[in-house]
């Protein structure tokens, strides 16, 4: 196993974070985020990364690369980020541990920072 990462991904959020890269010039991935907003307090950002931020975690799985934002790794640590197509909606899904809520659209959900602690912990046996 490598280093520690913040959060996991499916094939098939691979395959589309690969597909968004091959369809904008000069992409190298995708930046997890997340903003105040919505019903629930919080709403997740995903951004075209041309050039990562220094400080950003980095994930990589099958080729596809994600980087998350500093500030939001407390609250998407432990998560499996996937992409799905269902007949309401098109796009990436967090299964969130942190989530203690989530409003009935699903766009925004309530989060609490993960166990500090548990974080360094789980780094230093990386």
């Amino acid at each position: 196993m490598g280093r520690f990462s913040v959060i996991s991904m499916t094939d098939r959020a691979a395959e589309r974070v690969r597909e968004i890269v091959a369809t904008r010039g000069g992409a190298k991935g995708i930046r997890l985020g997340i903003k105040k907003g919505g019903c629930a307090g919080m709403e997740y950002t995903v951004d075209l990364v041309t050039e990562p931020k220094p400080g950003d975690d980095h994930i990589e799985h099958a080729d596809a690369n994600v980087w998350v934002a500093p500030e939001a790794a407390l609250f998407l640590l432990g998560t499996q980020m996937d992409f799905e197509v269902t007949q309401l909606r098109t796009g990436f899904t967090f299964n969130n541990p942190n989530q203690s809520s989530a409003c009935g659209c699903g766009e925004s959900v309530e989060l609490k920072p993960a166990d500090l602690k548990a974080l360094a912990e789980a780094r230093a046996g990386a």
